[in-house]
């Protein structure tokens, strides 16, 4: 219990029995089983309430997952992605801006 030994456990309760009394002891000892009891009890509730939360929250499948365009590898084909800064089409296409504003100036 609590990694205490026998031995050890004797000498608290004499202790406690030395320190507290012989008429206080029993109550104390009720009172602290009652909290020890309560303190279990709300623990197996929370538990209980997280499993059951768990159990009622919808159940994601592969295909799920699958099915979203985000995971589709041809979701973007065919159009520039915006966040891309260094793609190579953008590359392309301002490469080809500045030719064509370089050859209008010339």
């Amino acid at each position: 219990m609590f990694g205490l030994g026998a031995g050890e456990i004797l000498l608290i309760l004499v202790f406690a029995l030395i320190f507290i009394g012989p008429k206080k002891l029993p109550e104390l000892a009720k009172n602290m089983g009652k909290a020890f009891r309560d303190f279990q009890n709300a623990k197996n509730e929370l538990v209980n309430e997280v499993k059951n939360s768990m159990d009622e929250a919808p159940k994601i499948t592969e295909s799920d997952i699958d099915s979203y365009p985000e995971n589709d590898p041809h979701h973007h084909e065919g159009h520039l992605d915006e966040n891309k800064i260094n793609d190579d089409t953008s590359v392309e296409a301002e490469e080809k801006k500045e030719a064509t504003q370089s050859s209008k100036m010339s």
